[in-house]
């Protein structure tokens, strides 16, 4: 392809010391021209060896690789610390949780200029290590674990509502604005909605692949499921329609399961009782035909794990969103303080 431009990769990172490594070894091999490019690594006040591993790549190549600090530590001042930095008529948007196919920013760029969307992305193969990690990457990857994610599922591609990541031509910026920095997670969708309102597109292409790499433990995929409940029903009361259905569906299990056992003892109404276990007893049947199903793409070992995740991922999930109706006012309240 011929190369037109000049690309700014930005990348925000917190303590990313186990996955640092593969994720700059993918960026060295990309089939993009260096000289047109630079990466720019937003470091959030990592704790481990991530500042350190990152100088020392950045002193091997200067002309490259620069480091940015980023005292607030959330990935929406990381973008913007980067954005305001950067020399690129292009921004590329990475993930340090991942590794990239050698096309990957060629390929960005390529459809960027093919379909003339405003922001493109592709799609992810989830991966992990462990027999844990390796059930929680299958879990992810599944209808019923993520629902119609399509990045996640390798559906066909397409324009939609949102991609991983996101590559942009750096006008946009001026004019949907910036990531809204009130968003600890989920700043992403918030973006894309932005986009779709101003009249832009999103594209996702099958010629854009990743790697990410997911959590590879019980604790770890408890606490990104329900951090990822709240913050999507905080976004939704800033920003109605960022989010589709879908990531509502564990609130309204982890509500009807509430409120179905609450009844049963204050009503002594039978019915209730009856809607509670036909209500579990539909979710554990389609628990163990996924889990069975789901593991058979790796091993059937991991079924009996996978069965104990999914609803491990629901219901944190859902009790995440729970936790963020009652703190809704008093974040309402600073998000209008910080708007004005």
């Amino acid at each position: 392809m011929s190369i037109h431009g000049f690309v700014s990769v930005v990348i925000p990172v917190l303590n990313e010391e186990k996955y640092i490594d593969r994720c700059i070894d993918s960026l060295f091999k990309q089939d993009f021209p260096q000289e047109k490019m630079e990466w720019l690594f937003i470091d959030g006040g990592s704790g481990d060896r991530t500042p350190e591993k990152l100088e020392k790549y950045a002193a091997e190549h200067p002309q490259l690789i620069r480091v940015l600090n980023n005292e607030h530590r959330t990935a929406p001042y990381a973008m913007n610390i980067g954005i305001r930095a950067s020399r690129g008529e292009y921004i590329v948007r990475l993930d340090a949780h991942s590794e990239y196919a050698s096309d990957y920013i060629s390929s960005c760029i390529r459809v960027l200029n093919e379909t003339g969307a405003d922001n493109v992305g592709g799609f992810v193969e989830t991966v992990s290590s462990g027999y844990i990690g390796n059930a929680i990457a299958l879990v992810l990857t599944s209808r019923f674990g993520v629902g119609n994610s399509q990045f996640r599922l390798n559906k066909k591609g397409g324009f939609v509502d949102t991609v991983p990541f996101g590559a942009f031509r750096r006008e946009l910026f001026d004019r949907v604005g910036m990531y809204d920095e009130r968003l600890t997670r989920i700043q992403d969708y918030e973006l894309n909605h932005r986009i779709r309102k101003s009249g832009g597109k999103i594209y996702l292409s099958p010629d854009i692949r990743l790697k990410y790499y997911c959590r590879d433990s019980i604790k770890g995929i408890i606490k990104q499921c329900f951090t990822n409940g709240k913050w999507n029903v905080l976004v939704q009361s800033i920003c109605a329609g960022s989010l589709p259905l879908r990531h509502f569906v564990p609130l309204a299990f982890v509500l009807s399961i509430i409120v179905f056992a609450a009844l049963i003892p204050v009503t002594r109404f039978m019915p209730f009782a009856w809607a509670l276990a036909g209500e579990l007893a539909l979710y554990f049947t389609l628990d163990l035909v996924s889990s069975i199903r789901q593991s058979l793409k790796k091993s059937i070992k991991y079924a009996p794990m996978m069965f104990v995740l999914y609803p491990i991922v629901h219901i944190s999930y859902g009790i995440g969103s729970l936790c963020a109706l009652f703190a809704l006012p008093s974040f309402i309240r600073r998000s209008a303080k910080r708007r004005q």
